[in-house]
């Protein structure tokens, strides 16, 4: 199996975060359910902060709250985020990101690669999302995604997906 790009560095961040001003809204969530089709306990995206010019980069959040529906039963009495989770909301993110460059047809998320957790996220942390394309045409997409809480790299991953 070939990869189409080495894997992400663990080291750093996707985007340098000190160069956006992480107070700003680019999407609340009444933009967020205008791009993006997720509703209810499937909306995994709350704001988005910023996106680049040209659509290939963006940063968003997850507000991890004690009210979700997992929360009663992914480890009772110590509840963690599922990563499976984490990664709709890099993905949420990345269709949001994406959606105003393609804006017809429906993105679905094929394949995540390159997968990684490296801490946990629970109810009161907020899960600080970033995503950055790798490749993207009408067809054919694949972006690189990450997830942060206090600034701790908690989880990466490459998606891929296609215009349906």
């Amino acid at each position: 199996m070939t990869k189409t790009t080495p894997p992400m560095p663990s080291d750093r961040f996707l985007l340098d975060l000190s160069k956006i001003d992480m107070t700003q809204v680019a999407g609340d969530v009444e933009k967020i359910e205008s791009i993006n089709p997720h509703r209810g306990d499937m909306r995994h995206l709350d704001k988005v902060i910023w996106c680049n010019d040209d659509r290939t980069e963006g940063v968003g959040v997850k507000y991890i709250r004690d009210d979700e529906f997992w929360v009663a039963g992914h480890i009772p009495g110590r509840p963690i985020f599922p990563g499976v989770l984490q990664i709709e909301a890099g993905a949420q993110l990345s269709s949001f990101i994406l959606r105003h460059r393609f804006p017809d047809g429906f993105l679905g998320f094929t394949r995540v690669t390159d997968c990684s957790f490296r801490g946990q996220v629970v109810p009161g942390d907020t899960l600080v999302l970033l995503t950055r394309e790798v490749k993207a045409n009408r067809r054919r997409f694949i972006t690189d995604i990450q997830g942060l809480v206090d600034d701790k790299l908690v989880f990466e991953a490459q998606i891929s997906g296609m215009v349906f």
